[in-house]
């Protein structure tokens, strides 16, 4: 059963929307997913449904709805691709974090998740970090998370397991900002880092040009063996 939801903001401003499946009997525990720069489409939704068969309650915000409400992105579409570039540089991390620490109280207090888990693309990749650092997520996995190199003097307050998912040819993440993400992250027993030599970035696409199968499936059974352990 899937359906959208809208969620309260924490400071009462409004709502933002977010997609939410649920499985057939008792969910497991809670998995909020983050998007990557093109919105809430086909391929996050389809991960969402693929969390509700395996048992979780998975929801996926609107992570652009303060401008860029219900907008759907193919990243193989030049103009589209153009578009969502346009729209990251309108974003508010420190506004997104509040919605990821609504949308956690909403999953605990109203839906009876006991955990709660967050995996992120990309964009979300990189809010998958922040949440570690910021907020009382159970695990949080980010793949191909962008610009977690900069932001490594949060790296003291990961308490809870966080997995970053590392391809070596992400053209968006270089080998320079992937040297720094190991050199400030292999020590801390938290985080786990897996690096996909040659796969590039996008490479867990649900589908289109960028998805690479062989990587995809290694990362996602990663994922899934993760957040059997950390939600349980």
């Amino acid at each position: 059963m899937s359906d959208i939801h809208r969620i309260p903001t924490l400071d009462e401003y409004g709502t933002f929307p977010a997609y939410v499946a649920r499985p057939d009997g008792a969910a497991k525990a809670a998995i909020i997913v983050i998007p990557e720069i093109f919105g809430v489409n086909a391929g996050i939704r389809a991960k969402c449904d693929a969390w509700a068969r395996k048992g979780y309650h998975a929801a996926a915000p609107d992570i652009f709805w303060r401008f860029a409400e219900g907008e759907e992105l193919d990243p193989d579409v030049p103009e589209q691709f153009d578009r969502a570039i346009a729209n990251m540089g309108k974003f508010d991390a420190d506004a997104c974090i509040r919605d990821i620490e609504a949308l956690i109280h909403w999953l605990e207090r109203t839906q009876g998740c006991g955990k709660v888990g967050l995996v992120g693309y990309c964009l979300g990749g990189r809010m998958a970090y922040l949440a570690a650092t910021r907020t009382d997520i159970d695990a949080a996995v980010g793949y191909y998370g962008v610009m977690i190199d900069q932001m490594l003097g949060e790296a003291h307050a990961i308490a809870n397991p966080l997995m970053l998912h590392i391809p070596t040819a992400d053209h968006f993440v270089g080998p320079e900002a992937q040297a720094r993400m190991h050199a400030g992250l292999d020590d801390h027993p938290k985080v786990t880092l897996h690096d996909y030599v040659g796969l590039d970035h996008g490479f867990a696409t649900e589908s289109g040009n960028r998805r690479d199968e062989a990587g995809a499936r290694l990362a996602d059974s990663r994922t899934e063996a993760f957040f059997a352990e950390h939600l349980a």
